[in-house]
């Protein structure tokens, strides 16, 4: 269980890593980012997808039988993400380059980062739109004080963010969507670090109702 965990926080660390770099060395805030950093963070938002989804599994396998219900959901929302995100990005990494989409007239517009665009709105509708539903279903389940409390108040405060990126679109201006990657790079880590170290500490299998730890089974 633990190490889907590690493993998202591991690769979300890599991601934001590059991403820092590849927005520190741009001439101008309206260039997007160009490869080589560019395809790496292609590779590595496809490569997020699979953990993210066995995170949002394992968070419903130790979910107590009364909240699953809203685990299940979060776990849908995840898939949703993972759907979109994969496909959006396979489609750029391997149709945008100018040889590929010869023969497009129009793709090569259509798939870039630039508002309004068809990627930037899959992209949107993945991580402002899905990915703050998964969250917030996923909070839910945590339940009692100590780490779970925490986990609930940072999964809470990371979708309230990424719904937050929807006043971009409302606005025209795609500065102010990075409000909403505050909420899915910068506090999801924390959520999947303190994850990674709630499932590690669980020296017991979960009871037959499930469950993520004593504080988290309580009662609200």
């Amino acid at each position: 269980m633990w190490s889907a965990a590690a493993a998202a926080a591991a690769l979300m660390a890599a991601y934001a890593a590059v991403l820092a770099v590849g927005l520190l060395t741009l001439p101008s805030p309206d260039v997007p980012i160009g490869d080589p950093l560019f395809s790496v963070l292609e590779v590595l938002i496809i490569a997020l997808m699979p953990p993210l989804v066995a995170l949002m599994a394992a968070v419903h396998a130790w979910t107590p039988a009364r909240l699953k219900a809203f685990s299940l959901t979060a776990l849908v929302f995840m898939g949703l993400v993972a759907g979109v995100t994969c496909g959006l990005h396979f489609v750029i990494l391997t149709l945008r380059r100018p040889e590929a989409a010869a023969g497009w007239p129009g793709l090569g517009r259509l798939l870039e980062f630039r508002w309004p665009s068809l990627a930037y709105a899959l992209d949107i509708l993945a991580w402002d739109i899905f990915f703050p539903l998964a969250v917030l279903f996923a909070a839910a389940v945590f339940r009692g004080r100590g780490l779970a409390s925490w986990i609930r108040r940072l999964m809470v405060l990371s979708g309230v963010l990424a719904f937050a990126g929807l006043a971009g679109v409302a606005a025209g201006d795609m500065g102010l969507r990075n409000v909403g990657i505050v909420g899915y790079v910068g506090v999801f880590f924390a959520v999947t670090v303190l994850l990674a170290v709630l499932f590690r500490r669980a020296a017991a299998p979960p009871d037959a109702t499930g469950g993520i730890d004593s504080a988290a089974r309580s009662s609200p």
